[in-house]
């Protein structure tokens, strides 16, 4: 699955960033690394999302958001 179908107020663990190179880099200067976990804080139903990762709030738009695969956070 990919970020995109994640829901509201959920956390997902980051699997893999399927983006150009320069994107990916940024992303993982971010904080977005293969492990991390990210909570989604809203999301629009144009696919744009507003992210918490590391404690910190990002804005996606749709494009990032559906390269971004995860899978849904268990609680441990």
């Amino acid at each position: 699955m990919t970020l995109r179908d994640g829901e509201k107020g959920k956390g997902y663990r980051v699997l893999d960033v399927s983006l150009g190179r320069a994107a990916k880099i940024r992303l993982e200067a971010l904080g977005m690394t293969n492990g991390t976990t990210v909570f989604i804080m809203n999301k629009k139903r144009n696919g744009s999302m507003v992210v918490k990762v590391r404690g910190t709030r990002f804005a996606f738009g749709s494009g990032i958001a559906g390269a971004v695969a995860v899978e849904e956070r268990r609680e441990d």
